[in-house]
């Protein structure tokens, strides 16, 4: 997701540090960068010269202080994890400028939590952008309990200038998005466990019959099994309510490691280059 948020910034002609603790990992995403620039240049949404302003845009950091010192907006995007993102956003409220707005691309934790960790919770705010990032429209804006109406005006307008479409929201589990995509996720999870229907055909049915882009399994997949597990249980937990409670199925695949695109399988298997996804082997009829 960070490198997908820097792509979008940096050629709507924003300077961008894109910031992570591994050096391989930048590395890794302005190649990725590279390679999705191309291919809006193949698909000729934008010029040679859009891409090399782009990248004249982009600088990589390891050191997080250095980085954000003179930002005016900073967005995370690690892992769904609260203890990490309590951290960080301690971290980048004594390293950034009073008036920086602090965003949190988090798909699902609260935003009034993660104001907590923070001396400006009125400067918090959520920044929930969909994946893949450059192709995706909506970013759901998160107001938490004491954001205020400056900041998320000053968000709305941001996503506009990135040519992005803001909705703006309230900060509740899953917020809106998560809310009702998690759970048919899992309903889909649970179909497949009770021996309703394969992969292929539940995946099959939500694309012919309800037409989506791609059906749930594989477009859980996509997301990363871990997520969606780390989504319900948040929804779970601040919820109490037991339609969130996960499938057992999917938590026995994260325990093994099948985590969808990411370890290359999950509901299918993901070969890289490979663009006809064939069903993993466990889940065969």
């Amino acid at each position: 997701m960070g490198n997908g948020i820097a792509h979008v910034f940096c050629l709507n002609g924003y300077r961008v540090n894109l910031i992570d603790i591994s050096q391989k990992a930048l590395d890794q995403a302005v190649s990725t960068i590279n390679i999705n620039l191309d291919r809006q240049i193949k698909k000729e949404t934008i010029k040679e010269d859009d891409k090399k302003r782009a990248l004249d845009n982009l600088k990589t950091n390891t050191h997080l202080k250095a980085s954000v010192e003179t930002a005016d907006l900073v967005i995370e995007a690690v892992i769904e994890n609260v203890d990490t993102k309590k951290k960080i956003f301690a971290d980048l409220d004594s390293f950034t400028k009073k008036e920086t707005v602090l965003a949190s691309n988090t798909s699902s934790i609260s935003i009034s939590q993660l104001a907590s960790f923070t001396t400006r919770p009125d400067k918090v705010i959520g920044m929930h952008f969909m994946n893949p990032v450059p192709m995706m429209e909506l970013i759901e804006v998160i107001r938490g309990y004491n954001t205020s109406d400056e900041t998320t005006k000053t968000v709305v307008d941001i996503c506009r200038k990135i040519q992005k479409i803001p909705v703006e929201v309230q900060d509740y589990p899953g917020f809106v998005a998560n809310r009702i995509l998690m759970p048919m996720i899992n309903e889909s999870i649970h179909a497949l466990q009770e021996g309703v229907a394969g992969v292929l055909e539940i995946d099959t049915i939500m694309k012919l019959g309800m037409a989506h882009p791609m059906g749930p399994l594989q477009l859980a997949d996509y997301i990363g099994l871990d997520v969606c597990l780390s989504i319900l249980k948040v929804m779970f937990s601040g919820f109490g309510d037991p339609k969130y409670a996960p499938c057992p199925l999917l938590v026995n695949m994260v325990q093994a490691g099948h985590l969808g695109r990411k370890s290359g399988e999950g509901f299918y298997r993901w070969e890289p280059g490979k663009k006809d996804l064939e069903v993993s082997q466990r889940f065969r009829l």
